[in-house]
């Protein structure tokens, strides 16, 4: 049923949908949320979605690429059907308690409340993904949750959990926003949408994010892949080399010939540039000290850590911060 702001009328039938942007947003996730609205109310020859776009202050807010959309007040906000916020960049940039405080009103109101990119991180911040199935991008999942301890996202496309909803963003939101309008008009009026952007393959909520680890690394080896996958999965308790040959069922020395054959480096070579590189992402990322990044990413001491950083990187870790 529509109701009435102090903006105005809602145009009976439509469902408002806000979308708060902080600053360093990825455009192409905005994108790929807001433009299915657009031709969603084209396809049907009336507004079925309003799009709001929303930052704290009521100034235009930047996006990643430096594009500039105006938006209105969060504070002014006052009848939504469903908000998003749309987050990119640097988590700690993101300590924002007033938005936090915000979004926490809008969920005592009943509102269904998403995340899109970062944006569930500051959903979490918040405190509203306590007890919730929910995704974020893959880059920002291991900020989230050494900051959350408690929280452990899924490397889904999308989740929706009763009124909250969140998606890994990049062109992950097509798929979203195909689920969204197909709950409200039906599969095939959100077939035409999708096809409207040549989106002709819809993925499923649980499709991953990323490439599998093979087309990561470009081996088929399946005893390879699955220690390569467990590597990722182990990064702040190492496993040695004889416990992970055993893992594959394959020996230490076979191993060792296949990292040495498909990927010509060796087997603590690899591992020990996987935990630099999620290391790196938590020193961009996260608030966490020098000494913490170390010992959660698996080295036993700062220092330790420090010069494996300098030798991988040309730079040390606090260098790395600026």
């Amino acid at each position: 049923m529509a109701r009435v702001s102090s903006k105005g009328s809602i145009r009976a039938g439509s469902q408002r949908y806000g979308f708060v942007l902080l600053p360093g947003f990825a455009l192409m996730s905005f994108a790929s949320a807001t433009e299915p609205l657009r031709a969603a109310n084209l396809l049907a020859g009336q507004h079925l979605y309003e799009p709001v776009y929303l930052s704290i202050d009521g100034a235009p807010v930047a996006s990643s690429s430096g594009a500039l959309v105006p938006c209105a007040s969060l504070s002014e906000t006052e009848v939504l059907h469903t908000l998003f916020v749309c987050a990119g960049g640097n988590p700690a940039d993101w300590y924002l308690p007033s938005l936090h405080a915000a979004l926490r009103a809008f969920a005592v109101s009943g509102m269904r409340i998403g995340g899109i990119s970062g944006g569930p991180y500051v959903l979490a911040a918040a405190g509203l993904l306590d007890g919730r199935d929910f995704t974020v991008h893959w880059e920002h999942a291991p900020a989230l949750m050494e900051a959350f301890p408690s929280l452990s996202p899924r490397q889904a496309r999308f989740v929706v959990d009763g009124n909250r909803i969140t998606c890994g963003g990049g062109v992950a939101p097509l798929d979203m926003m195909h689920a969204l309008i197909a709950e409200r008009m039906g599969a095939d009026f959100a077939r035409r949408v999708s096809d409207w952007y040549l989106h002709t393959a819809v993925a499923e909520p649980t499709a991953p994010q990323r490439a599998s680890t093979a087309e990561r690394f470009g081996v088929h080896h399946p005893a390879l892949l699955a220690v390569l996958d467990r590597m990722e999965g182990t990064i702040e308790n190492p496993i040695g080399r004889d416990a992970m040959a055993a893992f594959a069922g394959v020996s230490p020395r076979h191993l060792d010939r296949l990292f040495a054959d498909h990927l010509k480096r060796g087997f603590a070579e690899t591992y020990r540039d996987l935990r630099l590189r999620h290391a790196r992402r938590l020193l961009q990322q996260s608030p966490l000290s020098v000494s913490e990044i170390a010992f959660a990413t698996g080295f036993s001491s700062a220092g330790h850590f420090a010069t494996a950083y300098r030798r991988a990187f040309g730079h040390t870790p606090r260098q790395e911060r600026g």
